[in-house]
């Protein structure tokens, strides 16, 4: 298996606007050590998207597991189509590039792209229809029990809606390729960066939280869930929120996990399935 000496997780946002409260960035080092993840600085008091990728970059030739918590595609297989009727994407590759291509956004945004495409693509509200129609859930997204993530990338109302996210993260994977892999549509590297997909919720899970149960929001949680998963206690924040507060609990998830083999080879991971819709790491 592929070692990594930092690791990474970053708490996402898609929020209209160049600087983001929603986006967390924490870092904790490998080799052996369980010191808890600490909260990147970022420049100007709040991260924007672009000086996340912009960051990233400046270390693409570092020996680091980056998870990005937003969905890397859209429902493919199912249906054939990312975007039934509207355009051919073959792959993940080419909807990251139509996505990039159609948004005019500030600050690598998505948010016009998803509203010129209400009622048709995307559910954002009630005068779109019934919300069910708009319902398809990736491969990755489904459990074995059938059951599914709370919400799809086509769902992108209410507070539980990964739709913006995800669609401006895309114009991110975008600029990304050919300078940092990501996982699954590349191969893994020998060295330097890679990205994958996180869902924050499986770290709280590892960590023996409960479904529904899984935000927290004061410093003796965040130890305790540290602890679960074998990461010392956390250095004290300024301020306790669910984005700062998830990025360190999966910084720290990530390095105990980054060496599952059986994460890297989920038995649901088909080819077309890697090169259409991707994979959430963790999700076996």
């Amino acid at each position: 298996m592929r070692t990594f000496d930092t690791f990474v997780a970053i708490d996402w946002s898609g929020a209209k606007g160049a600087r983001h409260k929603g986006i967390a960035v924490a870092l904790c080092h490998g080799g052996g050590s369980d010191a808890a993840p600490a909260l990147v600085v970022p420049p100007g008091g709040f991260w924007s998207r672009t000086a996340v990728l912009d960051w990233l970059l400046a270390r693409r030739d570092e020996s680091m597991l980056v998870g990005f918590d937003f969905s890397f595609s859209a429902p493919f297989v199912t249906r054939g189509a990312h975007l039934p009727g509207e355009v051919d994407t073959p792959d993940a590759r080419a909807l990251w590039r139509y996505v990039d291509a159609m948004s005019d956004d500030a600050d690598l945004g998505a948010a016009s792209f998803l509203e010129a495409r209400r009622g048709r693509h995307f559910y954002l509200g009630a005068a779109d229809g019934a919300k069910r129609d708009f319902l398809h859930w990736r491969a990755c997204e489904v459990a074995g029990d059938g059951t599914t993530k709370p919400s799809t990338v086509y769902d992108a109302i209410g507070a539980a809606q990964v739709a913006k996210a995800s669609f401006a993260g895309m114009r991110l994977l975008h600029r990304l390729q050919e300078r940092v892999p990501v996982w699954p549509f590349d191969r893994i590297p020998s060295h330097g960066a890679l990205v994958v997909e996180i869902y924050t919720a499986i770290a709280a899970r590892a960590a023996g939280m409960r479904k529904g149960r899984s935000k927290i929001r004061e410093a003796g949680a965040l130890d305790a869930a540290l602890a679960q998963i074998g990461s010392a206690t956390h250095r004290p924040l300024e301020r306790y929120d669910d984005h700062a507060t998830d990025a360190i609990l999966t910084s720290a998830w990530l390095r105990a996990r980054a060496t599952d083999a059986a994460l890297w080879h989920p038995a649901g991971l088909t080819p077309e399935i890697a090169a259409t819709e991707g994979w959430t790491f963790g999700v076996r």
